[in-house]
């Protein structure tokens, strides 16, 4: 198990890396996978815009982009991409504490990469569903 941050192109730092990685591992653990290796990469929007652009051929930009690297099944691997600056202007548009705002944008990346998707209005409801539910098992974790 293997769970890594990085920065890319913003001044950021994490705190409480530890207990992030063990509310990550148990969310990972309760649907019922196993961690792999996550990278978990703070951006710029810059930075995530031309990787949207690279990768995806999408000219927007976005708060999280997630690529799968999985190889096993039950287990899941990949890098999640956190624009910083998306993640804080949402956290004013929705009224909500950044820290609020940053971890349910980093167990959205982790639905993703166990199969849930959100293109659907039904899929963007279990999602919603599942990261309020995630979020509520937060403070076992950090306090």
């Amino acid at each position: 198990m293997a769970i890594y941050f990085f920065t890319e192109e913003v001044s950021f730092i994490l705190h409480d890396k530890n207990k992030i990685r063990k509310w990550i591992s148990n969310v990972i653990t309760i649907e019922n996978f196993r961690i792999g290796s996550l990278n978990y990469i703070f951006c710029s929007d810059n930075f995530l815009h031309k990787a949207n652009l690279q990768y995806l051929q999408h000219d927007t930009y976005t708060d999280i982009l997630t690529f799968d690297t999985t190889d096993e099944p039950n287990e899941i691997s990949g890098d999640i991409f956190v624009n910083i600056e998306r993640v804080k202007e949402n956290a004013r548009t929705f009224k909500v504490l950044f820290n609020t705002e940053l971890y349910r944008v980093m167990v959205h990346g982790i639905l993703h990469l166990l199969g849930y998707n959100d293109k659907t209005q039904e899929e963007k409801e279990l999602m919603k569903s599942k990261e309020d539910y995630y979020l509520s098992l937060l403070p076992k974790f950090i306090q």
